[in-house]
């Protein structure tokens, strides 16, 4: 029990550590309904911990606050009814002294908890509770990103991260050859159940480019009028485009003819080395159209993945967000979890740098609205 108290304990701490550089002001605000504030977000993965594991499987446990299930429910309907999404900026009460009380509540209670040797299906939940916090810890970073990088201050959120930094290592292109390749998790850890059903797709001879797309060579599409020729773009995209008035990925900003960006450590001049961030799917697909050349799918990125530098961004796949083969959901909240969400959404491959230690594999399927920048997400490019 050691090594799972030891793993649990470290990943609340990175929690807190993100918080670190905040003020208290930075906690609660919620500028979009996407992006959930920092206060709402350390309570929800201390919440998950209690509603999950602690009630359920404690005897005579004490809920903290007979109103936080309703609060820091994000959309477990199993579990009851929830604050609306858009609304989890309007909390301003409890404070967030009281928010950290919780959780240093539930922390000693789980750890009595991981004192007693509980058994495998307390073990599997724990684990899968501090999955989750690290997912959490990654939309802490784009969600604080997306509200410190719409201040007019620009403010500084922490000196030394970037996170959009960072340089290919390689370039040319893949040779992948034409076979039946297996796809989904095989191994003994954890993996979230959307990765499983193990099954063999067939492709045809690809190439899979060996670096992603950088910011100098996104800046060519935008100089060459791509945000405003219509057939790059997907009808819903071109839509998306003129009723937004995108012309640029999130947090680009064009000051006095030059192109500076919004990062974590504050406004600097565009690193045009630097591999493309805060693109859309839509963004990608147009620029891969604009190049003649297309993304990989979810499986072509499987499969080569082990010969890829992969890593920095999350990627975007031409795949569609789908159950693999004999998917089937689990019973209770914990099938909340993905299944629910597989329809118009489409899959990310591989990590970011906001991405939390131990939280990455080949086979791990991420997955977002196609609209969507506010993620670390790029684009690797297929033919």
């Amino acid at each position: 029990m050691k090594n799972l108290l030891e793993t649990y304990h470290a990943t609340r701490k990175k929690s807190v550590d993100i918080c670190l550089p905040l003020n208290t002001e930075d906690y609660v605000p919620q500028p979009v309904y996407f992006a959930s504030p920092a206060k709402w977000q350390l309570a929800h993965i201390t919440w998950f911990f209690e509603e999950m594991i602690l009630k359920p499987h404690v005897k005579n446990y004490k809920e903290f606050h007979p109103d936080f299930s309703f609060l820091f429910n994000s959309y477990y309907q199993t579990i009851g009814e929830r604050t609306v999404r858009a609304d989890r900026g309007n909390i301003t009460r409890p404070k967030v002294e009281e928010v950290y009380a919780y959780r240093r509540y539930v922390d000693d209670h789980m750890t009595s908890l991981l004192a007693s040797e509980p058994n495998n299906e307390i073990r599997n939940l724990v684990i899968l509770g501090i999955q989750h916090e690290q997912q959490h810890q990654e939309l802490m970073y784009t969600d604080l990103k997306y509200l410190l990088g719409h201040n007019p201050l620009f403010p500084v959120y922490e000196a030394n991260t970037d996170l959009t930094n960072g340089r290919n290592r390689h370039t040319g292109w893949l040779e992948m050859d034409e076979g039946v390749y297996p796809i989904g998790y095989t191994s003994d850890g954890f993996c979230f159940d959307n990765e499983l059903g193990p099954h063999k797709v067939y492709l045809q001879p690809y190439h899979i480019s060996k670096s992603l797309v950088t910011n100098g060579e996104y800046l060519e599409f935008i100089q060459s009028d791509g945000y405003k020729t219509f057939n790059y773009w997907l009808d819903e995209a071109w839509t998306w485009v003129n009723e937004h008035t995108v012309n640029h990925p999130l947090y680009w900003h064009l000051i006095d003819g030059k192109w500076y960006q919004y990062t974590l450590a504050g406004l600097k001049p565009l690193d045009m080395d630097a591999p493309v961030c805060h693109v859309s799917f839509y963004e990608a697909n147009a620029y891969a159209n604009w190049k003649g050349l297309r993304l990989p799918t979810e499986f072509e990125w499987e499969a080569a993945a082990n010969q890829l530098d992969w890593g920095q961004r999350w990627e975007w796949t031409n795949s569609a967000y789908l159950p693999y083969p004999g998917f089937k959901i689990a019973d209770g909240a914990v099938g909340e979890y993905n299944g629910k969400f597989m329809v118009n959404q489409m899959v990310l491959r591989g990590a970011s740098g906001a991405t939390s230690d131990n939280h990455s594999r080949t086979t791990y399927r991420n997955f977002f609205h196609p609209h969507f920048q506010w993620q670390f997400s790029g684009i690797r490019l297929a033919k």
